[in-house]
């Protein structure tokens, strides 16, 4: 006789400092496997948005509650953004097709309401398929780190559907 065991999504709730209280699904968690570049021991994220920041999206750490990084896609915001990703970022996030991943940058918004910028130069390209992300240098020396971020008047889109806990 063969017994099934059926995969459930654990969910799980944690109070965010400056989110308040969270309930996920395992599924929802992106797996960064070698980390963020200043963030080495922080591995599961979660993408989290705000109906008051439409457009952006925050990047939650798992690992250090108090640590959460604001992201956007950049065509969103610069429409003709052309990064040149090395290869290694395809391979080793297991990405088949173009279908299968997407693209964050991180924000900088410095306190006191100065001018924002996008790091254009390292985007995260998260596989959409895997859960799995890894943040990556261009191989195009054309963009900043620090890129302004020009103000707008409409909202941008955001890059991935995440649900705000």
């Amino acid at each position: 006789m063969e017994s099934t065991t059926e995969k459930t999504d654990v969910t799980t709730t944690v109070d965010l400092p400056r989110f308040g209280e969270c309930t996920y699904a395992q599924s929802d968690v992106i797996a960064f496997p070698w980390g963020i570049p200043g963030f080495a021991g922080h591995r599961r994220w979660l993408v989290l948005t705000l109906d008051s920041q439409p457009g952006y999206v925050w990047l939650q750490s798992l690992d250090e509650l108090t640590v959460a990084l604001p992201a956007a896609n950049p065509w969103s915001i610069f429409e003709s953004y052309d990064p040149k990703l090395p290869g290694y970022a395809f391979l080793s996030l297991d990405v088949k097709d173009a279908s299968e991943f997407t693209l964050l940058c991180v924000v900088v918004a410095p306190p006191g309401g100065g001018a924002m910028t996008m790091n254009l130069a390292a985007p995260i390209v998260v596989n959409l398929r895997s859960r799995n992300a890894r943040q990556v240098l261009c191989e195009n020396p054309a963009y900043s780190s620090t890129e302004p971020i020009p103000r707008k008047d409409a909202p941008v889109e955001s890059a991935l559907s995440a649900e705000a806990c």
